[in-house]
């Protein structure tokens, strides 16, 4: 099967400068590659200032790399000049914090409706209309609020919007950046199982950004876990979450607080193995 996403050796730096004295470049991102089949979620995980976020804003072209590669469905994103209208809409995105990624002086409709208006242009408002109204009961949530304001719901009801619009254009790859980390814990679930059920009936593949690995095993086909700007681990998810073979997954793994006495054990297990290694 031939890749939806295909990265290769991707470098992003960013000029930095001291006050007195220039500063060598800040290398965000190192020598990193990734692959997405049509229809898979990719995990990429790591702690903040680890480098994935900087991938996801360079699949989005809000970052230019450096070097290297990130091919869409055989055509190189990094040659665009002006990004195109159809990458725009077979590339979506939805944003960390549903309260600052939707204007808050726009009805639901007019949110849900922006897409369509920009992508398809021979959508009359009668068609726009009837696939807002399916939009948003296809994330949960009932199409006659469609009149209200953001402000007017919860938090995970913002980002059943946020999801609702940006499928709107039917794309084929969602980069979800941090998209239930500024939710509460039941939340945050219910999000996953939207995402899942969203990804099961339309196809979607994701590029799923986060920093809890355990939440990150249920959402994704793949895991890749990264560190410092590299790519230190990347396999099948419950591979890389059952036995991981690198020590910072490791130290993910083990930072991610559990209940289970299983799992309590599993980890004592894992401080031990990693004590014996540091003497």
């Amino acid at each position: 099967m031939s890749a939806l996403l295909q990265i290769e050796n991707l470098r992003v730096t960013f000029k930095s400068s001291g006050l007195f004295r220039k500063t060598a470049p800040f290398v965000a991102v190192d020598d990193v590659s990734l692959r997405i089949e049509p229809g898979q979620t990719l995990g990429l995980v790591g702690e903040s200032g680890s480098g994935k976020t900087t991938v996801a804003r360079s699949v989005l072209r809000l970052v230019r790399p450096e070097s290297g590669s990130i091919k869409f469905q055989g055509t190189e994103v990094t040659e665009f000049g002006r990004v195109p209208k159809w990458y725009r809409s077979k590339v979506q995105a939805i944003f960390q914090d549903p309260t600052a990624s939707l204007n808050p002086s726009w009805t639901v409709r007019d949110i849900v409706a922006e897409p369509l208006r920009v992508h398809e242009a021979k959508m009359n408002s009668g068609a726009i209309e009837a696939r807002v109204a399916e939009l948003l009961q296809l994330v949960g949530l009932d199409p006659a609020l469609d009149h209200q304001r953001p402000a007017a719901f919860s938090g995970g009801q913002r980002q059943r919007i946020g999801i609702a619009r940006a499928l709107a254009t039917e794309p084929e790859l969602i980069v979800c950046d941090e998209p239930v980390s500024a939710l509460d814990v039941s939340t945050q679930s219910t999000i996953v199982n939207l995402l899942n059920r969203v990804q099961r009936e339309t196809g979607v593949a994701y590029l799923f950004i986060g920093h809890d690995l355990g939440l990150m095993r249920h959402m994704s086909d793949r895991l890749a876990v990264m560190y410092h700007g590299k790519l230190v681990e990347e396999g099948p998810a419950e591979q890389v979450y059952q036995d991981p073979q690198n020590d910072y997954t490791r130290l993910l793994l083990d930072a991610a607080p559990s209940y289970d006495p299983a799992e309590q054990r599993r980890k004592r297990e894992i401080r031990r193995a990693l004590a014996a290694t540091a003497n």
